[in-house]
C-alpha cells in the first residue's frame, strides 16, 4: 500500500469517527430529553392529581354542613391547616392541605416531594391576612431529577363549591 492510499484510509477512518462521534452525541442529547420530558410530566400528574384531590373537598370546616355563610366566620387565616385529629386520607376541607407533604416512591416515580399551601386570595388572586371567600391552593414538586421544582395553583371560591 502506498503511502497516498495509506494517507486516504487513516482520512477515511478519521471521518468516519468523528461521523460516529457526532451521532452519539446526538442520540445521548435525545435520550436525556426525553428522560427529563418523563420527569417533568410526572411532576405536573402529581400535581395535577393533589389538585384534583382537593377540589372534591368543601371550601372550609365551617361549610361542609352549611355554605351560606359570612367571611368572617370561616377559619381564620393564622389557622389553615389541619387539625390535630385530622390525617391524609380523611381531610375534609381545602385548607387541611395547608402545609402538607408526602413523598412518592412509585416505580417509575421516586424520588418526588409533593407539597402544598393554602392561602386566603382576592378575586385578583392577590395574598390576604384576613378571610375570603377565596383560597389559593400552590402545590410544588420536587426531585433531585428536576432542574426545577414543577409549581401549579388553583383559586378556589367558596361559590364554585356549592
Amino acid at each position: 500500500m502506498s503511502s497516498g492510499q495509506s494517507m486516504l484510509v487513516l482520512g477515511a477512518t478519521i471521518l468516519f469517527a468523528l461521523i460516529s462521534l457526532r451521532f452519539n452525541t446526538a442520540m445521548l442529547q435525545n435520550t436525556t430529553l426525553e428522560i427529563q420530558n418523563k420527569v417533568n410530566l410526572t411532576a405536573f400528574s402529581l400535581a395535577d392529581d393533589l389538585i384534583e384531590e382537593i377540589k372534591e373537598k368543601a371550601f372550609d370546616q365551617k361549610t361542609i354542613d352549611f355554605q351560606a355563610i359570612a367571611a368572617n366566620q370561616l377559619t381564620s387565616a393564622y389557622s389553615l391547616g389541619h387539625s390535630g385529629s385530622e390525617s391524609w386520607p380523611n381531610f375534609n376541607d381545602i385548607d387541611d392541605y395547608n402545609g402538607y407533604s408526602k413523598s412518592v416512591d412509585l416505580p417509575h416515580a421516586e424520588g418526588y416531594t409533593v407539597t402544598s399551601s393554602v392561602k386566603y386570595v382576592d378575586s385578583d388572586g392577590s395574598e390576604l391576612s384576613t378571610q375570603s371567600f377565596y383560597k389559593k391552593v400552590t402545590v410544588t414538586v420536587a426531585s433531585q431529577y428536576l432542574n426545577n421544582p414543577v409549581t401549579i395553583a388553583f383559586i378556589f371560591s367558596l361559590h364554585s363549591k356549592n
